[in-house]
């Protein structure tokens, strides 16, 4: 199996001059070679955040191999977030700010550690694999510690069904699942016969901040994306990749904790206690009792400011906003792909269209190309 970076569109700037980082290491505009500096000289609670952003980067210069260990270095990470981890256990207290914990993300970003690490399996032929970390996905968006939540993102169900299909199994639970979770575009039906798989997507994800009186409270900047579609074309065929998935939405309607209930008893108790002392005489025990509530309320207050960590707003500041698929069989030999980017009219961007060669070597295995708008 074989797979090969096209659309070579350059969003992401690469300078040649070096600045010095405020840890200490040189900074080249280079994000891999500027994520890599950071995991080994930056604060190892940062370790997991730049591992995301240079295995994205790498996978959109068609570097596979420098994407796979840094992806598999945080899943280890996110591997144990659940288990005995003496330093995430200390780190989940109430007096540790947020944004000194180390890093896992918020469940999409954590989605998208083992989604492209599923593909990266899809390209060596490791469809079990491959599986196992869509179904891993699932699993980070479906809420494992409290179960609160169900995992809704179309293409990990589609992807899980076709590998299942791919290998013999019965994928048609996770096709009827993902048909059902469609919000933009229904996938279409397995094509058992298709051997060559287009991993799609494009736009600019979303990004955090922080609101509330302490910074406590997660929000999210939507992302963006003038891009709306993908055509591919290739030997008189034509395969389009509508957006399946929105970052957006899957950060917005399943992520983030707000932390406000200490600071609402704080301000019930100034109110009461300051309702109280009004209406009484001076040195009645109403008075006494009001202005105890008064100094509880208060010593509350400044235990709220205390407690209520500052929201976490580091992010995985280059995924993008949609995510698709397509596929297509081709015969056995050399390809010319033409893939274009289509606005909201559907219209290619001129700027945006690019072509790439591809290999078929064998009919009977997967081809595997990794489409962005941000290739290299």
């Amino acid at each position: 199996m074989k797979m090969l970076a096209s659309c070579l569109v350059g969003v992401l700037s690469v300078g040649c001059a070096t600045t010095q980082s405020d840890q200490g290491w040189q900074r080249t505009g280079d994000p891999v070679v500027d994520g890599k500096a950071a995991i080994e000289h930056g604060p190892k609670r940062d370790r997991v955040l730049w591992e995301y952003r240079a295995a994205a980067a790498a996978m959109r210069r068609g570097q596979f191999a420098e994407a796979k260990p840094l992806l598999d270095d945080a899943l280890v990470t996110l591997g144990g977030i659940y288990g005995p981890d003496k330093e995430a256990r200390r780190a989940r207290g109430y007096f540790s700010p947020e944004a000194k914990k180390t890093f896992i993300g918020e469940p999409y970003e954590r989605v998208m550690a083992y989604y492209y690490r599923g593909i990266l399996y899809w390209f060596d032929g490791e469809l079990d694999n491959a599986r196992a970390c869509f179904r891993s996905a699932q699993i980070m968006d479906g809420d494992a510690e409290n179960k609160s939540y169900a995992s809704d993102y179309v293409l990990l169900d589609y992807l899980d069904g076709l590998a299942t299909a791919r290998l013999g199994g019965d994928g048609s639970d996770a096709s009827k699942r993902a048909e059902a979770e469609a919000r933009m575009t229904k996938p279409p039906e397995y094509d058992l016969k298709a051997n060559v798989l287009f991993f799609v997507e494009f736009g600019n994800g979303p990004l955090k901040y922080a609101t509330g009186h302490y910074g406590e409270e997660l929000r999210f900047r939507p992302g963006y994306s003038a891009v709306r579609s993908v055509q591919i074309k290739v030997d008189g065929q034509a395969a389009r990749a509508e957006p399946y998935d929105d970052l957006t939405f899957q950060a917005t309607t399943r992520g983030g904790r707000v932390k406000t209930a200490t600071d609402t008893a704080g301000n019930a108790a100034i109110i009461s206690g300051a309702i109280l002392a009004g209406q009484q005489d001076r040195h009645s025990v109403a008075d006494e009792v009001g202005v105890g509530l008064l100094a509880a309320g208060v010593i509350t207050k400044i235990f709220s400011a205390a407690t209520t960590p500052a929201a976490d707003t580091r992010a995985w500041d280059n995924l993008p906003q949609y995510l698709s698929f397509a596929s297509t069989q081709l015969r056995a030999g050399a390809h010319t792909v033409t893939v274009e980017f289509l606005d909201a009219g559907g219209r290619p961007m001129a700027n945006l269209t690019r072509t790439v060669r591809i290999n078929v070597s064998d009919p009977a295995r997967d081809t595997v190309v990794f489409v962005s708008d941000k290739n290299q």
